[in-house]
This record gives C-alpha cells, structure tokens and sequence, in this order.
C-alpha cells in the first residue's frame, strides 16, 4: 500500500514548534535530519557488507 503525501497532509501535521521555530532552531533540526539519514544508509550498508561477507565465507568452508 502506498501512501499519497501531500504538501498540505505534511503541513497540517507539523507541531506549532516547528512552524514557530526560528531559522537557528531550523538549521539544528535539518542537521538531525541529515545525520539520521546518513546514519540510515550505513546502517543498511554494513548489513550489506555482513551478508556479503557471511555468504562468501559459507562458500569458503
């Protein structure tokens, strides 16, 4: 199933906090956000990498 998001769906649901931040207060956040995403994607390459490296050393037993 996929969702349709719309800008509005994700405007409605954001806390007053995040529309009454400031542009510092932004900026900090946007950085969280970023950190996560890379975060994310290493996460996913390591299991990756540990899948790979398990399966070739199965092959090598």
């Amino acid at each position: 199933m996929s969702q349709d998001i719309t800008l509005q769906k994700i405007a409605e649901e954001l806390p007053k906090s995040v529309l009454n931040a400031s542009d510092k207060d932004l900026e900090g956040f946007q950085q969280i956000i970023e950190e996560t995403i890379k975060l994310r994607e290493g996460h996913r390459n390591l299991q990756r990498l540990i899948k790979s490296f398990s399966s070739s050393s199965i092959q090598r037993s």
